[in-house]
């Protein structure tokens, strides 16, 4: 099944313009460069829904703590920890 999971963007590492920005995402702890292309709006600090390396959403931090709670729970979060201990 395909996920969308919530973290923070801890800052914009590439900003060539606002159709190509690359940001760094903590999810938990564990970090990930994604897609900022369908988010402009988004700005650090911000929660935002990640769907294949992609930021798909902003939600607030609320929403975003109570979703990775519930993945969590379900074990949907075990693939991307598994990732962060491989590279």
């Amino acid at each position: 099944m395909c996920l969308a999971i919530p973290g923070k963007l801890l800052e914009i590492t590439s900003a060539l313009d606002e159709t190509f920005r690359i940001g760094k995402v903590s999810f938990g702890g564990v970090k990930k460069d994604v897609s900022l292309a369908l988010v402009p709006e988004a700005k650090v600090d911000d929660y935002v829904m990640v769907h294949v390396g992609a930021a798909i959403s902003v939600v607030d931090e609320e929403e975003a703590n109570k979703t990775f709670e519930v993945l969590s729970q379900l074990g949907e979060l075990d693939e991307l920890n598994e990732q962060s201990e491989l590279g």
